[in-house]
């Protein structure tokens, strides 16, 4: 789906949230091929059995890159990201872990161009426990309705 949602249309404190999408042991094996990272934590069932968590853990850049994708579900035609800050990672997630993505408007400012607005969308991933497991904030390039 295709909107055009300008900076002043935007509003703090406005929230989307996804459906959840299962994490699987196909997902962490691709990743690693993707990425060429086959640490032992991703990939080694018994020495992870060894290991604190005592199972694989997916890799965060997994998670990251599934919780971007499952919020990409319109196009807005005059905004484009402009970066992300403030990544962690603060619960493992598991292979059979089912994550949900929550975005709210933290902030809205000026850019130094006039025509364009930055806007923060807070980005929090969370497992079936409801415990948070990712959050960073997601900066975005908007068009300003009235363009300068």
């Amino acid at each position: 789906m295709f909107i055009k949602k300008h900076f002043e249309e935007f509003e703090p404190g406005e929230r989307r949230e996804t459906l959840g999408r299962t994490i699987t042991e196909t997902d962490i094996v691709m990743h690693a091929g993707q990425t060429g990272d086959f640490f032992p934590h991703h990939m080694d069932e018994e020495w992870c059995k060894t290991q604190p968590f005592k199972q694989r853990i997916a890799h965060g850049t997994l998670i990251f890159s599934v919780a971007v994708g499952m919020t990409a579900g319109v196009i807005n035609e005059v905004a484009m990201t402009y970066g992300y800050e403030r990544l962690r990672f603060t619960k493992p997630v598991f292979i059979g872990d089912t994550i949900r993505v929550k975005v709210t408007i933290k902030d809205k400012k000026d850019h130094k161009k006039p025509e364009y607005g930055l806007i923060t969308e807070l980005v929090e991933v969370f497992n079936q426990k409801d415990e948070l497991v990712m959050l960073c904030e997601h900066i975005l390039l908007t068009e300003k309705k009235n363009r300068e």
